[in-house]
C-alpha cells in the first residue's frame, strides 16, 4: 500500500508501458510524425490516449466532443473506442496540423465517425448550443489554448449530459503551476482554472498524475 501516487523514474515509466500499453503500428506512426515536428511536443502521451479511449467505452459513449486536435492521436483513441455508429466532433484552428489527422482517420477507418470544425473553438462550441446539442454529448477533451480552458469548459460542462464526462489535459503544466516564480499567462490561466474546478459543485472531480495531468469532471445527474 501506498499513502500518496508513485514517482515514476524513468525505468519504472518504462515498465508501466511494457506491461499496459496495446500499441499499433498506425498510433506509432503518427507518434513519431508528429514528434518529428517543431511543436510536436503538444502531442500527448500514449498512455493517456489508450487511458481516454478505455474511459470512452466503459461509458459506452456514442458521442464525444474534443477541443483541440492537432495531429490527431487523442482523436484515433477516441474514435476507435466508438461504436459503429458514434460521432466525435473535432474543434481545431490548423488547417495544416488537422491535414495528418485526417490521413490517419481514414487509414484507421474511423473518418466517418469524425466530424471535423475547422476555426475559434468558442464558436463552434455556441452554436452546437444554439441547435440544440445542449446535453447530448458523452465525452468531452480539451487540450487547446490556456487563456479559454474556462470558457471551453462552461460550454462543454452545457454540452455534456448530465453523467457525462469531461477530461482536461495539461492541469499540471510540467510542474509550473507550483513554481511561484512562473507568471506567465499559461500558468496562471492553468492555476485559476484549477481552483475554479476544485469549488464547481456541479461535477465530481479527479486530477491524475497522468501525462502532463488530466483532470476528469463528471458532470453531476
Amino acid at each position: 500500500m501506498s499513502a500518496r501516487s508513485t514517482h515514476l523514474t524513468d525505468k519504472l515509466y518504462d515498465y508501466l508501458l511494457a506491461v499496459s500499453l496495446r500499441d499499433d503500428k498506425l498510433l506509432r506512426r503518427l507518434r513519431r510524425e508528429t514528434a518529428r515536428m517543431p511543436m510536436g511536443g503538444m502531442q500527448i502521451s500514449r498512455e493517456q490516449g489508450q487511458f481516454m479511449g478505455l474511459l470512452v467505452e466503459l461509458m459506452g459513449a456514442k458521442k464525444a466532443l474534443e477541443v483541440g486536435t492537432f495531429t490527431g492521436y487523442s482523436s484515433l483513441c477516441v474514435s476507435r473506442a466508438l461504436p459503429a455508429d458514434g460521432r466525435l466532433v473535432c474543434c481545431d484552428v490548423s488547417e495544416a496540423f488537422t491535414r495528418i489527422a485526417r490521413d490517419y482517420w481514414r487509414e484507421a477507418g474511423v473518418a466517418g465517425k469524425v466530424t471535423l470544425e475547422l476555426g475559434p473553438a468558442l464558436p463552434t462550441l455556441d452554436r452546437l448550443i444554439a441547435g440544440g446539442a445542449a446535453g447530448s454529448f458523452d465525452f468531452a477533451f480539451i487540450d487547446a489554448d490556456k487563456p479559454n480552458y474556462r470558457n471551453y469548459y462552461e460550454r462543454c460542462l452545457e454540452l455534456v449530459r448530465p453523467g457525462g464526462l469531461i477530461a482536461v489535459d495539461n492541469v499540471l503544466w510540467s510542474g509550473r503551476v507550483v513554481d511561484a516564480r512562473n507568471r506567465d499567462a499559461d500558468t496562471k490561466a492553468i492555476r485559476a482554472f484549477n481552483r475554479r474546478l476544485k469549488e464547481d459543485r456541479r461535477i465530481l472531480l479527479s486530477m491524475l498524475p497522468l501525462g502532463d495531468g488530466l483532470s476528469l469532471a463528471l458532470k453531476r445527474r
